[in-house]
């Protein structure tokens, strides 16, 4: 179930740049269109949530719920979509793959337990193997703007990591609450605060965001990338470690990769299959522990003292 919703989430990241980009190009203003999106579709989950007396409303009142969508939906998709009007999409990507090992390094620090060799490992593995991916593609413009795009793109991520880790405080701290309610909560202040940027930082034209793409864009945004692939993530958080759900990160632009390849006929490198590669080993590295435990799960294991124990 775990790996299945990993794979569902990954699937519907990778297509969610694509989506975005589609929106950006029919002239969707992007900030108030961001805020729209994450502000609908934790609307929609919540009062869902409510109606079926798995939540209650009074979560939106809770310090917790305004933390986490400032720091998961807020801080990381302000900064991101500002940055991509002056930088690629390939320097964002691999800006973004920079994520996991920042978690890695955070919840080390923050449970003050050893660093673990192949989790590190592969978290730079898979950064490298990112970096193999799209550096066939990649095109850099240095200006002033372009370096503070990059470091918009990093500071998002800074902001994206204390989050993630931070969820997972909220998930145990809130129970008996669904994480699917958690998630909705915070779309829903993250989604007004990008609302509020937007008032003061760009003309907002609804015009454009009528627009047949437009439309199919954001409606895409809410159900599929807001609404299923952020509950995924949050319930993966819930369910494993903050780090795992985080590598995301690392398969998105293979997908968006693939996709180019299947309907745009993009041709694919050498140095892009190697990357490929580079992303799956790296990946397997990092979560070498949680598969060790699935694959062992309920096999007897013997003892120093030969006796026999289920795992």
């Amino acid at each position: 179930m775990i790996f299945m919703n990993y794979a569902l989430m990954c699937l519907v990241f990778g297509t969610t740049f694509l989506a975005i980009k589609v929106g950006i190009d029919a002239g969707a203003p992007p900030f108030f269109s961001a805020g729209l999106r994450f502000l609908l579709a934790g609307s929609i989950l919540l009062t869902y949530m409510v109606i079926k007396r798995k939540a209650k409303l009074s979560l939106l009142f809770r310090k917790e719920m305004f933390l986490t969508g400032t720091a998961l939906t807020f801080g990381t998709f302000a900064t991101l979509y500002w940055a991509e009007q002056h930088i690629s999409s390939g320097i964002a990507a691999i800006l973004s793959a920079t994520a996991p090992l920042m978690i890695l390094g955070l919840q080390t620090a923050m449970a003050r337990q050893r660093l673990s060799i192949h989790a590190l490992a592969g978290c730079l593995i898979g950064t490298v193997g990112v970096v193999l991916l799209l550096l066939p593609g990649l095109t850099v413009n240095f200006s002033k703007l372009w370096v503070f795009g990059c470091i918009s793109v990093l500071v998002g991520q800074v902001f994206y990591s204390a989050g993630t880790v931070y969820s997972r405080r909220v998930v145990k701290r809130f129970e008996d609450t669904s994480p699917i309610a958690l998630n909705a909560a915070q779309m829903m202040y993250g989604g007004a605060m990008l609302l509020v940027l937007s008032l003061f930082a760009e003309p907002v034209d609804i015009g454009p965001m009528l627009a047949p793409k437009a439309v199919l864009s954001l409606l895409y945004l809410i159900f599929a990338g807001s609404m299923t692939g952020h509950t995924i993530f949050y319930w993966l958080i819930a369910k494993t470690n903050p780090v795992f759900p985080s590598t995301w990160l690392y398969v998105s632009p293979l997908i968006a990769l693939c996709l180019g390849a299947v309907l745009y006929g993009e041709p694919i490198s050498v140095l892009s299959v190697i990357g490929g590669i580079t992303i799956i080993v790296g990946i397997v590295a990092v979560n070498l522990d949680s598969l060790k435990a699935l694959m062992f799960k309920g096999r007897p294991q013997r003892s120093k003292t030969g006796e026999t124990k289920a795992v």
